[in-house]
């Protein structure tokens, strides 16, 4: 085989690897969402069947280029099919729990491609009989790296960028079935398998059934719903979790937290001419016809808005949108608001790992005027019994001191909670009241 072509193999090989496992860790977002338990997890079994697929590699003894070439082709058939959002979206859907679908996920599509991929190198090198042991691996392995550092880069920065992650899939799924016909022998076969799978992959991953737009951070779904009382309603998913509510009303209907926020900030708080932060744009309906204060949106996807406009709101939203981070806006602004709403989710009830620590929550009271306000909706059990409930409810209010905490559906597994907390709150020691020692009174007569 001449050198060239052997490091184009193993160049597609670092390439297609690494980048079906940048796919995969995205596509887990809307079920399993992008916590350290997820990603640390579907990063190390990549690697083990990496490993594997080495020892099996090394193990091979005779027809080197068609085996490389067999394990491309099936490669190429896995990323394909097995990492269109199709395929997921349905894994998840008809088996429950959502871990059994994310092993099943690991087990059947990425560890498998992963296995076969890892057996390139080792077989390959075999052909390189006129360079030195060392110095083949050395330069299969430069070859195969460059390629998985080039992947992941252009596949994330690039290709899900501009063209959606189905268009990095099938960047993937054609390249290896690209450099499976170019390993194959003369002949019908090696292309009408090739040929196949292209077009079995340009199928599942151009033309979905259905009307989803993913981007590189989540997928949306615009969808419409039956509400009693309700004309032309449509709801909002992001990553398969109900995000915002508007229908053709007058005035128009929204999603109950947000009708609640609402009525905080207008009716009770009476805020008017004011500065208002949200940190998760949703579907901008909080802003949805209020012309009486200034809305500034930060959001890490600059894709939201336009199908947030074109889909949800059939019309330009109303205030500002900033493209960033949360965490890292709300530390670097110079800005001070006089309301700060935190609605940031990566699935339907988690919140980013670094969206919930003290340190964003001192960032995020940093921004507010003296007397200003923030809220935060979270996805909580409806007792707020859970360990994630109260460590989470602990921190905030370690930050703020007593926060009001209004839970919106009592009567569910899992409920929209508002936290409500004020910028002239501080934390501080608490004595319980006991039979003994009961200064109730004093603290009464003290607070009036």
């Amino acid at each position: 085989m001449p050198r060239h072509l052997l490091y184009l193999i193993v160049f597609i090989e670092g390439f297609c690897s690494l980048g079906a496992e940048v796919i995969a860790l995205r596509r887990l977002v809307p079920h399993v969402g992008s916590a350290i338990v997820v990603t640390a997890p579907t990063i190390g079994f990549f690697l083990l069947a990496l490993a594997l697929g080495y020892a099996s590699g090394a193990k091979v003894s005779e027809r080197f280029t068609q085996t490389v070439a067999r394990n491309f082709l099936i490669a190429a058939l896995l990323a394909g099919l097995g990492l269109a959002r199709l395929t997921v979206d349905g894994l998840f859907a008809h088996l429950q729990p959502a871990g059994v679908a994310y092993l099943f996920f690991i087990g059947g599509v990425l560890c498998p491609l992963a296995w076969l991929l890892g057996q390139t190198v080792p077989v390959l090198t075999n052909l390189m009989k006129h360079m030195r042991a060392g110095e083949a691996s050395g330069y299969a392995l430069y070859w195969s790296t460059l390629g998985s550092f080039l992947g992941s880069v252009s596949l994330s920065l690039g290709a899900m960028q501009w063209l959606g992650v189905s268009a990095a899939v099938l960047v993937c799924a054609l390249l290896l079935a690209l450099g499976s016909l170019r390993l194959a022998l003369p002949g019908w076969r090696g292309w009408a398998g090739a040929a196949l799978v292209a077009a079995a992959a340009v199928a599942i991953n151009l033309f979905p059934p259905t009307e989803v737009d993913d981007t590189p951070y989540a997928d949306y779904t615009v969808t419409p719903v039956a509400l009693p009382g309700s004309h032309d309603a449509r709801a909002f998913f992001v990553n398969n979790s109900l995000a915002s509510l508007i229908d053709a009303s007058e005035p128009p209907r929204y999603a109950r937290y947000i009708v609640h926020l609402r009525h905080i900030l207008l009716d009770e708080l009476g805020l008017s001419g004011r500065e208002v932060l949200v940190l998760g744009a949703g579907g901008f309906t909080l802003s949805h016809r209020e012309p009486l204060n200034r809305y500034t949106y930060v959001d890490i996807d600059p894709q939201i808005r336009q199908i947030a406009e074109t889909r949800l709101l059939k019309g330009p939203i109303r205030g500002d949108f900033v493209v960033d981070d949360a965490r890292r806006y709300v530390k670097h602004t110079d800005r001070r608001f006089d309301a700060v709403v935190v609605d940031v989710f990566s699935s339907h009830t988690s919140i980013p790992g670094h969206l919930v620590t003290q340190a964003f929550w001192r960032d995020a009271r940093r921004v507010l005027a003296p007397e200003g306000v923030l809220f935060a909706n979270l996805i909580l059990d409806g007792r707020l019994e859970t360990p994630y409930a109260r460590n989470l409810l602990a921190t905030i209010e370690s930050v703020f001191g007593r926060c009001g905490v209004e839970v919106l559906h009592r009567g569910k597994p899992l409920s929209n909670v508002i936290v409500s907390c004020h910028a002239s709150s501080q934390p501080a020691l608490t004595k319980p009241y006991t039979d003994e020692r009961n200064g109730a009174d004093v603290d009464l007569a003290r607070s009036r």
